[in-house]
């Protein structure tokens, strides 16, 4: 069963971006190597007469048409009413630094 460092799951919050106390690390730690657990159980399935399923419904590329509609509006006409443009595309403020 895999073990679990109070480092580890002091790294696994950082990744998520989590603020932990003492306590809670602890809890996590449990609760997480549990989880672990489930899953090493899980690879020791033996699984070798069974055959992958990636679809259950036997539907095949099942795609509708393309249809193009026409709203009576072209682009021009509705860039008009963003506040400000940019080479025929609406321009906004930089989200990233």
């Amino acid at each position: 069963m895999a073990k679990l460092s109070k480092d580890d799951v002091l790294k696994l919050a950082r990744l998520a971006r989590l603020q932990l106390s003492d306590g809670e690390v602890d809890q996590f730690r449990q609760e997480i190597e549990a989880i672990l657990g489930y899953v090493e159980q899980l690879g020791e399935v033996d699984l070798t007469d069974f055959e992958p399923t990636n679809q259950v419904t036997g539907l095949t590329n099942v795609m509708r048409p393309d249809v193009i509609k026409n709203y009576g509006v072209t682009p021009r006409e509705l860039l008009k009413n963003a506040p400000a443009t940019q080479e025929g595309h609406i321009k906004v403020r930089r989200m990233l630094t």
